[in-house]
């Protein structure tokens, strides 16, 4: 089907034109909803094109959430290693797990996303990430008792991101070249607390 002006309707002139759109559009849908609310037609329909070229150019809903974030690796590398971890050590496996990716040099390019997310004022959008798709796992592993999973992971999340900035963007030592079994083990116990521990809630 064409417009008054020959081109095809539902479809923006030009592949990087195109793709901007999609993923500011994509951006502000997943702040206001959150991932799982969050459907590919309501992002086609925000950005002015078929659903099925959000498709040709991201491929799944996460895979654009990954785009959108900039981030550099796909988070269930992270979520499969967790994964294997039984509940009982979930503290010292989360940090080895992702201090592990941070070491590495595509985990530099992921601090350096995750900066640019809370230095952007993303916070919906980084809240999201975190609980439906980073922590999801885990936070249905830890509601016990039901209803405080997604308290019991955000707890933990705040110390991993306290401990981002402090090993990768200040550089503080000596945490800034601790070894990742040592950190864990002085790490872990803490979020083991937040994931399993008896918390005071109301």
């Amino acid at each position: 089907m064409t417009g008054e002006n020959g081109t095809r309707s539902g479809r923006r002139p030009g592949q990087s034109g195109t793709r901007e759109a999609i993923l500011d559009a994509a951006r502000a849908r997943f702040a206001e909803v959150g991932f799982d609310k969050a459907s590919i037609r309501s992002i086609a329909g925000a950005a002015g094109v078929d659903p099925a070229l959000v498709h040709h150019y991201f491929g799944t809903k996460q895979e654009l959430l990954i785009a959108a974030l900039h981030l550099p690796l796909d988070p269930d590398i992270i979520r499969a290693r967790i994964a294997q971890v039984p509940d009982e050590a979930l503290g010292e496996g989360i940090v080895r797990a992702v201090v592990g990716v941070w070491d590495t040099p595509v985990g530099t390019q992921a601090v350096a996303a995750i900066r640019t997310l809370l230095g952007g004022g993303d916070a919906a959008l980084a809240r999201h990430f975190l609980l439906e798709v980073a922590l999801k796992d885990v936070r249905v592993r830890v509601d016990s008792p039901p209803g405080t999973g997604a308290t019991r992971v955000m707890l933990a999340a705040s110390q991993m991101v306290g401990l981002l900035v402090t090993r990768k963007i200040l550089l503080i030592e000596p945490i800034a070249s601790m070894p990742v079994d040592e950190l864990a083990a002085m790490v872990g116990p803490n979020l083991q607390r937040y994931f399993t521990g008896d918390l005071p809630f109301s």
